[in-house]
């Protein structure tokens, strides 16, 4: 058996005993992390505190295999993270979302204000933490992971001997990233209790705003009785109705169900189903006529309602009105359904893989356009590694980039961290322009952003684990524990008290938008718990882009701006 041992005791720096510490640590973590105290886990970070562990009785990787896993884990966990929000990200910023990514961006603010004020407050250069430790122990209170990636890489880009310095940064957010769920949790409990907060109260309110939502695509049927309209054609009609919209179908007084052209006329009682903007309906009734409750048949007849799943790439980034659907196959394009959510079918709209298009006309037609669009769900479940390693590519190249900035000592480089979340973000929002697959169903995200985050974790650990124990439980980590609880709590009590008190807006909303804001998915899974229904996860998902984005480039500034 001395094979055996020899495998698993410490300090062995075989290929072999590597990749059984990474296994053991990884999936021992993960199933830690599935542990709940009093309703809350800390999940697949538990991977950081188990490499620590083993890190500390005397574990370790052959240094160029460690920093390989790490920032290789980094690449893909950012990467993945920025294809996932880059469809959203500058949509975020519309409407309601600008209110919360501006409070969010204020939080960050507090965050960096309240860390440098306890730094400079505790001497400074001079100080028992330096800024370093101080920037870790941000991290971990903010219990944003890939913050601490880009910071330890410019800390490495700046002096590649600095590599003690990188293992405290892990230390100080190991010590505050506890505390740093649970500050959230705690805060989302003071607010509800200070504002007197009714849950089934906001959950109404919610609902009713639902009911009311004025975005989404509506399938309205009017009878027409309008004389002025009757004998139109469907083209003079959207030139007297602005608007994005579609005329789906119209039944004539006979029982004939018409799939209109722009050439086909309208006639005094003819049933017409349209697709248009909620908002749009009382201008339908005034031009047309009275709106009528009925059942289309979607399934029977010869005019049925079909959905095409869009799989091939030639159809990538096509504008929808380019297709010339009517002319081509005698069918309509009622609404695209992208990634869970109803669009408008405008001429202008492009159409991208994965999307849905619902398509009104003879079945036989639908069948030929399925044919021609792909309509495979086996597609969509290959990954689509060009894309992926062509955005890698290019994220390092733009992260490697030296940028000059006065009162700079060295050139700032958005590094291995900053370069592929730009480059992801991008793609992720502009790929189909040119003709690039973005699409990635969710599990094979969620497959290669777990791999990294943990490839990650694991390495940070293992390697911050030799000297933890020394660091961290004493008078310093102590107060590094209290100082991560200081920068967790205080901005999200400001940004939580604004939000409710100036801008009354809802408190299931108020609690995504906290847990966004700090990128942490175990406050979300309480917001979930405590809603209900979906509104902490719309808020989550509004200020999350922005938030990964600047806390990346955030962290990476205050090391420059400090380390000479």
């Amino acid at each position: 058996m001395d094979w055996f041992i020899d495998l698993l005791r410490p300090g062995n720096l075989s290929l072999a005993s590597t990749v059984l510490l990474y296994s053991f640590v990884i999936f021992s973590g993960i199933l830690l992390g599935k542990i709940k105290i009093l309703g809350v886990s800390l999940g697949v970070t538990f991977v950081l505190f188990v490499g620590i562990l083993l890190g500390h009785f005397g574990y370790e990787v052959e240094n160029n295999t460690l920093h390989f896993l790490r920032e290789f884990g980094l690449i893909l966990f950012i990467f993945s993270i920025g294809m996932q929000v880059g469809p959203g990200f500058f949509s975020s910023f519309k409407e309601g979302g600008i209110r919360m990514n501006l409070l969010a961006m204020l939080g960050i603010g507090l965050n960096v204000a309240i860390m440098l004020t306890i730094y400079f407050l505790q001497g400074g250069e001079n100080g028992v933490s330096s800024i370093t430790d101080m920037v870790g122990v941000m991290c971990g209170a903010i219990t944003n992971t890939p913050s601490l990636g880009a910071a330890q890489q410019t800390v490495l880009q700046v002096n590649s001997e600095a590599y003690g310095i990188s293992q405290e940064m892990s230390m100080g957010y190991a010590a505050a990233y506890p505390l740093g769920v649970v500050g959230i949790i705690l805060t989302m409990i003071v607010l509800k209790i200070v504002f007197k907060i009714d849950i089934e109260k906001e959950i109404k309110e919610i609902e009713d705003e639902k009911a009311d939502t004025l975005m989404a695509p509506a399938m309205l049927t009017f009878k027409v009785t309008n004389e002025l309209v009757s004998g139109l054609s469907m083209l003079k009609l959207h030139t007297l109705i602005s608007g994005d919209y579609t005329c789906s179908r119209i039944l004539k007084p006979n029982g004939e169900i018409v799939i209109p052209t722009s050439n086909d006329i309208i006639e005094l009682g003819d049933k017409v189903l349209i697709v248009c903007a909620k908002t749009d309906e009382e201008k339908f009734a005034r031009f047309l006529g009275q709106r009528i409750d009925m059942d289309w048949p979607s399934d029977k007849g010869p005019v049925v309602s079909r959905r095409i799943l869009v799989t091939q790439t030639s159809f990538n980034g096509v504008k929808l009105g380019s297709l010339h659907l009517h002319a081509a196959y005698q069918l309509n394009v009622t609404r695209i359904n992208r990634a869970g959510v109803d669009l408008l079918a405008s001429p202008g709209l492009r159409l991208q893989i994965g999307d849905r298009v619902t398509v009104v006309g003879n079945i036989d037609h639908i069948n030929r356009l399925a044919g021609r669009m792909g309509n495979s769900m086996k597609r969509l479940n290959e990954p689509n590694l060009i894309t992926m390693f062509i955005g890698i590519f290019l994220g390092i190249i733009l992260g490697s980039l030296p940028v000059q900035f006065p009162g700079m000592s060295v050139p700032m480089k958005l590094g291995l961290a900053g370069g592929p979340l730009i480059v992801a973000i991008l793609i992720g929002a502009y790929g189909h322009k040119f003709h690039l697959v973005t699409y990635t169903n969710s599990a094979a995200n969620l497959l290669l952003r777990e791999i990294g985050i943990c490839l990650f974790l694991a390495s940070v650990g293992i390697a911050a684990g030799k000297d933890f124990a020394e660091t961290v439980f004493n008078l310093r980590g102590a107060q590094w524990v209290g100082y991560g609880f200081l920068i967790t709590v205080l901005p999200l009590l400001v940004i939580g008290f604004i939000a409710r008190a100036k801008y009354k807006m809802n408190y299931l909303s108020i609690i995504g938008m906290m847990s966004g804001s700090y990128t942490d998915p175990p406050a979300l899974a309480y917001g979930n718990k405590v809603a209900n229904n979906d509104a902490p996860a719309v808020a989550y998902s509004t200020v999350y882009p922005l938030t990964m984005f600047a806390r990346v480039i955030v962290a990476q500034i205050i090391v420059l701006c400090f380390l000479e």
